[in-house]
């Protein structure tokens, strides 16, 4: 046989990189709402402290709440209603009495105490506590760079813990500061597995609406000091239940279902920034020195919490020739 008639070639091996789907660019209206969203949120730790002048943290927290829950009432109306499962009771009673109530209380009661840039930057580990409620109760692990975020942030509250011995802050609005995160993340990890049978406007505003339940006790309080307050903090009080609360809960809603969320969370880091700007424009008022390097601190560890793994290299045979 001829020597020049060539074998079956061995298939050869490449290895390229796993190519990264593109990323879709935002349209003008999912920006806009993203931007909504977080000067929103920025504005209302600002005007909590504003407020909480002439409105104590309860009542303050039941008045948001009750117009929070008229407006998202008339915005779920208008879009019908899904009747929820008795186990989704119990998880918007968790969501509702944690994110809603506790929280509010908590983060009013805590910008009694500190700053409202200091109380924004503390707030700002709930992402973390999410992931460590997110590991136990729904099976998501602890990756490595979740147990190193955890432990940079805790170095950032100790700093700013120790910031708290100036005149400007207090170890109790610390406490708080950490109480409504731990709430925050509790009620986020009990709403996640509510989001794939709801709506999630329909979930705000039930959760919402128990929150407002939860606060009743605060009702002559409520009365009594509107009754007392001057017309600026009782439009405060109305701009945190229509503006922060059900305004920027529903461009949030708008912007998650047209984009990662992976990419929406990480706009949440702009919010400190933000509130220690107004806080400095509107209020006059800026954190003490270490709680703002205990606040970047918190917000790196947040930041390298979210950190993932390098996909490895697929390694492709290409056919034989």
């Amino acid at each position: 046989m001829s020597g020049n008639r060539r074998g079956p070639s061995a298939a050869k091996v490449m290895v390229r990189p796993v190519s990264t789907p593109a990323v879709p660019a935002l349209g003008g209206r999912t920006l806009l709402a993203v931007v909504v969203t977080v000067l929103a949120w920025a504005s209302a730790f600002v005007a909590i402290r504003a407020v909480g002048e002439d409105i104590s943290p309860g009542a303050l927290a039941l008045g948001r709440l009750l117009v929070g829950t008229l407006v998202l009432g008339l915005l779920v109306a208008r879009r019908g209603w899904v009747r929820p499962a008795a186990r989704d009771w119990r998880l918007l009673a968790v969501c509702g009495v944690g994110w809603f109530a506790v929280y509010n209380v908590a983060l009013n009661a805590a910008e009694q105490h500190l700053d409202a840039g200091t109380t924004a930057m503390l707030v700002n580990v709930g992402p973390i506590l999410i992931a460590v409620f997110a590991g136990l109760w729904l099976g998501e692990g602890f990756p490595r760079w979740l147990v190193v975020g955890i432990t940079v942030a805790f170095g950032g509250v100790l700093l700013i813990g120790a910031s708290t011995r100036g005149a400007d802050a207090d170890a109790v609005g610390v406490l708080l500061c950490l109480v409504a995160a731990l709430t925050y993340a509790v009620g986020v990890v009990a709403q996640k597995p509510l989001l794939r049978r709801l709506p999630g406007l329909q979930v705000t505003a039930i959760a919402c609406g128990i929150g407002a339940l939860c606060c009743l006790p605060w009702a002559w309080a409520l009365a009594d000091e509107l009754g007392r307050a001057p017309a600026a903090s009782a439009a405060g009080l109305v701009y945190l239940g229509v503006v922060p609360t059900a305004l920027a809960f529903s461009t949030w809603a708008y912007a998650l279902s047209r984009m990662d969320a992976g990419r929406l969370g990480v706009t949440t880091y702009l919010v400190p920034p933000l509130v220690i700007l107004l806080g400095w424009l509107l209020l006059g008022e800026t954190p003490p020195a270490l709680a703002l390097a205990g606040g970047v601190v918190c917000l790196a560890g947040v930041a390298v919490s979210r950190r993932r793994v390098r996909t490895p290299t697929a390694v492709v045979s290409a056919p034989a020739t």
